[in-house]
């Protein structure tokens, strides 16, 4: 996982008091509502220049940090073989 990830994603977790953020921080716990996550995607989209497909765009993928990161992950993966 990209170190800045957490980052990215913490302004959104209105019930995150601090700390470490790791792949199985479960997001919804933490605050994370459907409104929120559309715009954690943009916010993620614009800082990995991606744009995750919609097919992707579904409650597991927002679960955890670490299976959010996996669907960026993928993403960037894919995005770099089509420019390639």
């Amino acid at each position: 996982m990209d170190p800045n990830f957490p980052d990215v994603v913490r302004p959104f977790l209105k019930f995150h008091a601090g700390g470490p953020l790791t792949a199985d921080a479960r997001l919804f716990d933490l605050g994370l509502d459907s409104m929120q996550a559309v715009e954690l995607l943009f916010a993620i989209e614009d800082a990995y220049g991606i744009e995750i497909p919609e097919d992707m765009l579904r409650d597991a993928t927002f679960e955890t940090l670490g299976s959010l990161w996996s669907a960026v992950a993928e993403t960037a993966a894919n995005t770099r073989r089509i420019l390639s």
